[in-house]
């Protein structure tokens, strides 16, 4: 999963490409120059390739198309006047070549989007592209679109919200990591007042933790916080992942002309100022509904709906394309006090990038088992020197990814389906080709290489399981938990579902949020063990479950008396208390 939003994000129009190549490259041997060519040239055929199926589909001329394609564009980011400018700069050129019958790979050859670099093979999506000059543009130059550019280099280095009034690492704004990846700041003007902290006094006089519990119930003068949180020990959930605990997502819609209409790009801008990455669905930190139907929720809103008290208490600490090996360039961004704050319950699932890169030569690029233990050692001493005691650190495994070969490689991809001319065998060369694969290893037509990328996934693995059982730590416990791909694919198949359904369509390789079949209402992500010991609401660290407790303090059931309204994941005070009943419904 080597930034595979880079590939990505230059699809939905031709300015996406240089915004990609603002982020910092994750592994420090890579090319910066390289690495960016290939991306911008991905999103050239992508984008050229849509032009000519929307002139297809619609009978229209590739000018016509053009227009048709920025018209469904929003105003935001100046993404629709951007798409008229790159019109007027490059359009006639466009016309020209599609006119005459050459492919997206002719164009993007022709406009230097693509290059081929000496002593390198020709990548092409399409047939072999006839040779045609014209200069290359960088449209973050553009002077309207170098403060945007500049923002979304901030928050992809830094990965901490761009809008931090406080600087206490929590935000009021939701993209550019702001509340979509953390709890939301309840005042961005105080930075001892941010969520998942100690509460201050237990809240008398204002909400510190930001979970919408604070005052006195006027009756025995006991603070609301105390009586409702105290003995329920809160705690929240820090995620420490890579593109797919980020939920990364392309709408198949932004380049699949059949489906392409006013509608289709409504929710790019913000796509684009999260990365490409939708946290606020992911399954360990969302907290919006999902948007296919999905009834199971997150591990965040599995620890809320058991305890309020850990309303807001979440962080999605993912990037695209991290790794053990890059952690510590951004695991800074954490935000825990050791005094502080409230335990936590730490998910640490980098399930790809060590295993996972776009090189030719991918094995050795690979992370060693002796190179990862020496990683995550580092990561855990971090940890304890951040977290509470009473905290609780969750290794996820590497799954298997032959899987992605095994059911994708002759299937057609979104932008192939119209004409039936490109396959995910076909994809997944062009990106090996151009060095930009999310994991050359297993999209791979070598079988030995993608066994060679299965077993060191395993090594990997079993490395995580001798540290969870060997290793100790003063502030928090450790447990591992295996990632039961397989098993998943077979539950699956026998609620009448398709494995290649559980995948991303348009990049051929993340986890899929949801399932294309409208019937079916269960998640496409694992079903863990974390999520069962959440159900039997476990209260020993026993047996591999470890504390969560709800709020059932003897008798607190009966005593609930309210001060809040449940609004959109936020909790409002109000001036009067209302009827026990109201909030015995959700709290507990």
């Amino acid at each position: 999963m080597q930034s595979p939003w880079k590939v990505f994000m230059v699809a939905p129009l031709f300015f996406l490409p240089p915004l990609q190549s603002l982020a910092s490259p994750l592994y420090e041997d890579q090319s910066r120059l390289s690495d960016s060519n290939g991306h911008t040239c991905v999103g050239c055929v992508l984008v050229v390739s849509v032009i000519e199926q929307l002139a297809q589909v619609h009978n229209s001329t590739v000018q016509g198309a053009m227009e048709r394609l920025c018209s469904y564009l929003p105003e935001k980011l100046f993404l629709k006047t951007t798409c008229y400018l790159i019109i007027d700069k490059f359009g006639s050129d466009i016309i020209k070549l599609l006119s005459a019958d050459m492919n997206a790979d002719v164009v993007c050859h022709t406009l230097e989007f693509c290059k081929q670099n000496i002593g390198q093979p020709l990548c092409q999506l399409y047939p072999l592209p006839k040779k045609y000059s014209r200069s290359g543009s960088d449209i973050c130059s553009l002077p309207f679109l170098a403060k945007i550019c500049q923002k979304i280099k901030l928050a992809i280095e830094r990965s901490v919200p761009f809008k931090d009034v406080d600087s206490d690492k929590y935000s009021i704004f939701p993209t550019l990591r702001g509340y979509h990846w953390r709890g939301r700041d309840c005042n961005d003007s105080d930075e001892s007042v941010y969520p998942g902290r100690r509460p201050n006094n237990w809240d008398v006089h204002q909400d510190s933790n930001c979970n919408g519990i604070w005052g006195v119930d006027p009756k025995d003068g006991v603070p609301y916080e105390k009586k409702f949180c105290e003995g329920s020990q809160p705690r929240g959930i820090i995620l420490l992942g890579d593109s797919a605990g980020a939920h990364f997502h392309i709408s198949p819609e932004w380049i699949t002309a059949s489906q392409m209409s006013l509608n289709s790009f409504i929710s790019l801008p913000t796509a684009l100022t999260d990365e490409l990455d939708w946290p606020q669905l992911s399954g360990a930190t969302g907290f919006l509904d999902s948007t296919v139907g999905i009834k199971e929720k997150s591990i965040y809103l599995r620890l809320w709906k058991r305890n309020h008290c850990n309303h807001r208490d979440y962080q999605n600490i993912a990037r695209n394309g991290a790794s053990s090996q890059n952690l510590k360039t951004f695991i800074e961004s954490l935000s825990r006090h050791t005094m502080l704050d409230h335990p936590a319950i730490v998910i640490y699932a980098m399930i790809g990038n060590d295993v996972c890169n776009g090189k030719r030569d991918t094995v050795p690029a690979m992370t060693t088992p002796e190179k990862f233990y020496s990683n995550v050692m580092q990561t855990l001493k971090y940890l304890n020197s951040h977290l509470p005691k009473g905290s609780h650190v969750i290794f996820y495994g590497l799954p298997d990814g032959t899987f992605l070969w095994d059911n994708l490689h002759n299937r057609y991809h979104p932008l192939g389906q119209l004409n039936k001319d490109v396959t995910y065998a076909q994809l997944y060369s062009f990106l090996n080709c151009l060095q930009v694969s999310p994991c050359h290893g297993w999209m791979s037509s070598n079988k030995t290489l993608r066994t060679l990328t299965s077993e060191r996934a395993e090594q990997l693995s079993n490395t995580l399981k001798k540290i969870a059982a060997k290793e100790k730590f003063t502030n928090f416990n450790l447990f591992y938990m295996e990632f039961a791909f397989h098993e998943i694919i077979q539950e699956w198949q026998k609620r009448g579902g398709q494995p290649w359904q559980l995948i991303e369509p348009v990049d051929g390789f993340h986890p899929n949020e949801g399932l294309t079949n409208e019937n079916q209402d269960v998640a496409s992500r694992p079903r863990s063990h974390l999520e069962t010991c959440l159900e039997k609401n476990c209260l020993q660290t026993h047996s591999g479950c470890w504390q969560i407790h709800c709020c059932e303090v003897a008798g607190l059931r009966n005593q609930l008396q309210a001060g809040w309204q449940l609004g959109h994941h936020q909790l409002q005070p109000r001036k009067e208390s209302l009827q026990s009943k109201l909030l015995a419904r959700w709290l507990c």
